[in-house]
This record gives C-alpha cells, structure tokens and sequence, in this order.
C-alpha cells in the first residue's frame, strides 16, 4: 500500500474589529441507520409511507409495550466503529433520556449516555492533495430517532407523524477538532462518504437521514494549543450549538455567521451564552433557540427495560472481516495500482459505485487514461443527464471502446463520437465503429496522398511552416480534416515533419 503523508491545513481565522480569532468545531452527527426494521421493535423503516403508517404498538408507547433490542442495528453500529478505527465496547448499557416533545410518545429517548456501544476512533478529513486534517471521534452511542412535527398543513393546527419514531441512529461525536467552516463540511462529506462504504447510512441528507449539529467557538491564536497539550476546556471560548444541519453549503454559511456573531459580543465587552441555536437559511443567520441543557437537564438514568448489551470479541472480528475497502486505503491503492494523480484518485473514489466503475472499465489498459477518460467524458456526461455513470454507459461499452483507443483501431476524438452513439442507441460500441466506418487509418500509403495534396495547394502555408516549425500543426489538423478524424495522429504528425524538413 503506498504512504500518503498529509500537511495538517492550518486554522481558519477571523479578523475581528480588535483582535484575531480562530475557530474551534465540534460535530455530532445524526446518522440513520441502514436496517429494514427499527431499534426496538419489527416496524417498516421505509421512507415516504403514509403517515404513521410504520408504527408497532412500542413505537407508539402504549401501555405494557417492551422494547426489543434489533441485533442487526448494533451489527451496524460495530461495522460504523471499525471503519472509524474505533474502540468497540463489548459492554454497553441504554439510559433513558427525559424530555417532554410532542412528536416523542414516550415523553424519553432510549440512548446511550454512560456506556456507548463505540468509543474512540478517528477519520481523515481530505482538504486537497497532500493536506488534511485528523479530527478525533470521542463515542459513537445507538439511539432512537424522534417522529416529525408537521407546521405547514394547516394554519391552526399542526400534526405529528410517527413513522420516523424509533428508527435506529447512531450518533457520532467529534472531538473539538475541526478548525474552519471548510473543514466541517468536509468532515461531514467523508463521514458520508465512508457510511455509504460501509452500507451502514445511506446518507441521504434530504430525507433526514444524515444530519449534523454543529458546536462552535472562538479562541484567541495559540488558545486550541494549550487545550490540546491539557485537554482543559477552558483555554477555548463558550460553544453554541447549531442544530439539525443537512445541507454541506448551510453548515459552513451558519459557522461563519456563528463565528462573526460571537466575535462581535466578545469584543464589545460582552459573554457568550452557552445555547442551541437554529440556523435561519433565508436570512443567513443563527438564531436562538433555547439555553444548552447538560446531561443532568435530561435525568439520565439506565434504562429499566433492557439489559446491559453484551456482545462477543468473535462477533466482533466476524464482522471485522467483512469489512469492504474503505475510501482512504482505494485512494492509496489507485495512486499506487493505477498510477493516477491523488487528486483523479479522490474523484474516482468519492463513490463507491463510481469507484468499481472505473476499476470495471480499466481491465488490462491504462489507468491514468482511463481515469481521464472516466472523469472528463462519463462522468460530465452522467452528470449532466442527472444519471450514474454505470446507468449511462455500461463499463463493459466503455472498457470495449477504450480498448480500441488502446490498440489503435480509433482515435480518442472519434472514441467520443462513439460514446456519444452508444449513450442514443446502446448499440455495441465494435458495431458501432464498423458501421459507420470510423476504424483509424493507419495506411501510411493514403495519409501520404492525403499530405501531399494538401502540400501542393499550400506552397505558401509550406515555406512559413519551414520558417517556424509551429505552423506543422496546420498540416495536421488539414489531413486530420481530409480523411474525417479518423488518420491516425501519431502516423500524421511523423509524415508532417519528414515533409517539411526533408
């Protein structure tokens, strides 16, 4: 596996009206379980069903129902751990956590306060070739999500729907590692990306089923240093907490108006108040949604009806070995197997459909050209018709056509032509070629004839071309345009320059 070593970014920071300010992050991602049934209970997880249509009888709290803890929700919370290099606790415990919403029939959450089910990991948080930034994962803890209060329905009233109550989530909890709104949203995209990897999220941040809280504060420069040499919260500033982000661009919007808004409080002599806030997109502003509770505001306690969670070390390395290759370790292989760029490498592997795509078209051929070819033709091309690129072009056409760029039979520009034939007819790229008559010409005896007419009625475009070698290429793009694209360019170029200077 090759080495990639990384340059840390450094922190962002913020001009104030009297001092420089630097940022410091702390995220908590909401991460929906990839399961077909809830934490608790056999109810449907599916998206969109009628209103509270997904609702067991434990779902609802009715009277006498005991929750029973889904296996295949902690499998996924342990593979979600592994992939973050993460400790895994063979012991953990749910606590009931008090609050009274009207979309949260029990009037508690059951969550994991005091024992998660994962403790300490990492992730790697790319911010362009060569720089990135290791951001700490404190505890990943299972929990059940709440249903959804719906204001838009009616002007009087508002309604509730249960569906979404008891869907399993996993909460990941970031150290206070992130230093700039760039960063947060890159945490959050790697943290999707690597979710989707692994199948335990889907991620889809429309649908509410990856979504992010984000803890931000400010410190004076040379402040972050002395809290990581102590780990003493003190040298960094009071947080605020903006809630339920879903959308990368809001996230690093909401910071830097958060960031600004607390500069401003703190040099004007002021505090600032320890809160959750809610980030107002139309206005482009935080704004406060109610004081920050702590742990005690919630009455933890364990929960009476469940058990310690107990799993076993061989579970754990069974679920260890079905691990897939994740982001980091197929970029470094694709630099390293393929040859391409680290920068080819993170776009080829951004998804992981996208990422068999490419090793599906490479075969036996290049893998620099075929990474080129990937990202410039099939990529742009699914993008702009708002498709994958597998549903657009099938590696098997796009490895066929590539291959014949490979060995000569056409040329990259009349391989494009192809591809664009293929994407209107998906008609056989070889058919396609042989119909239409757009083999390469690689007869020196008819590209000669070609140059040589062109030579005779441009003696003057041959005497500047003499002059300066430069003016070759007109010669070139002539034959090129005389035999419809399809000479071959190398045979072209090298018959060019033995005319002109013979």
């Amino acid at each position: 596996m090759l080495d990639l070593t990384y340059e840390t970014p450094k922190p962002k920071v913020i001009a104030g009206a009297k001092h420089d300010w630097e940022l410091v992050i702390g995220m908590e991602v909401h991460a929906q379980v990839s399961s077909n049934a809830k934490l608790f209970s056999g109810a449907s997880t599916q998206f969109g069903a009628e209103p509270n249509s997904n609702v067991a009888f434990v779902d609802s709290a009715m009277p006498g129902m005991l929750p029973v803890i889904n296996e295949y929700c902690v499998e996924q919370a342990v593979r979600t751990g592994l992939g973050l290099k993460a400790e895994i606790h063979l012991k953990s415990a749910f606590d009931r956590k008090n609050y009274f919403y009207p979309d949260l029939p029990q009037g508690y959450q059951i969550s994991q306060l005091y024992e998660p089910i994962v403790g300490e990991g990492e992730i790697l948080v790319d911010m362009g070739p060569g720089v990135a930034r290791l951001v700490r994962i404190e505890r990943i803890h299972l929990e059940q999500d709440a249903g959804k209060s719906v204001h838009d329905m009616d002007p009087n009233m508002s309604f509730v729907d249960l569906n979404r109550t008891g869907v399993a989530l996993m909460e990941i909890v970031s150290r206070p590692d992130i230093r700039g709104p760039e960063e947060a949203a890159a945490y959050v995209t790697k943290m999707r990306q690597i979710l989707r990897y692994l199948g335990t999220c889907d991620g889809n941040m429309q649908n509410g089923n990856l979504r992010a809280d984000v803890n931000v504060s400010i410190c004076r420069p040379g402040q972050y240093e002395k809290y990581m040499e102590t780990q003493d919260f003190s040298h960094l500033g009071t947080r605020c907490e903006i809630k339920n982000m879903n959308s990368m661009r809001f996230i690093q919007a909401a910071i830097d108006y958060e960031a600004r808004r607390q500069i401003a409080i703190v040099e004007a002599g002021g505090t600032v108040d320890q809160e959750t806030r809610l980030y107002d997109a139309d206005k482009n502003e935080t704004r406060s949604m109610r004081s920050k509770e702590e742990a005690h505001d919630y009455r933890y306690f364990p929960c009476p009806d469940l058990l310690p969670l107990e799993i076993e070390q061989g579970w754990v390395d069974d679920i260890a070995k079905g691990l897939p290759e994740l982001p980091d370790e197929k970029k470094a292989r694709f630099i390293n197997d393929y040859g391409v760029t680290e920068y080819d490498a993170s776009v080829l592997t951004a998804e992981v459909d996208l990422a068999t795509y490419f090793e599906a078209s490479v075969g036996k051929g290049d893998g620099k050209k075929t990474a080129n070819w990937v990202i410039n033709e099939v990529l742009g091309r699914a993008n702009k018709a708002e498709k994958a690129p597998q549903d657009l072009v099938a590696p098997e056409a796009n490895a066929a056509i590539l291959a014949m760029v490979a060995s000569d039979e056409i040329s990259t520009k009349i391989a494009k032509e192809v591809l664009e034939i293929h994407i209107e007819t998906k008609d056989d790229p070889a058919k396609i070629v042989e119909e239409k008559g757009l083999k390469q010409v690689t007869d020196t005896g008819a590209i000669e004839a070609a140059l040589d007419e062109i030579i005779a009625a441009n003696p003057a475009q041959v005497e500047k071309a003499k002059q300066n070698p430069k003016l070759a290429g007109w010669f070139v793009g002539q034959v090129m345009k005389a035999t419809g694209g399809k000479a071959n360019p190398k045979a072209v170029n090298q018959l060019v320059a033995q005319k002109l200077n013979g």
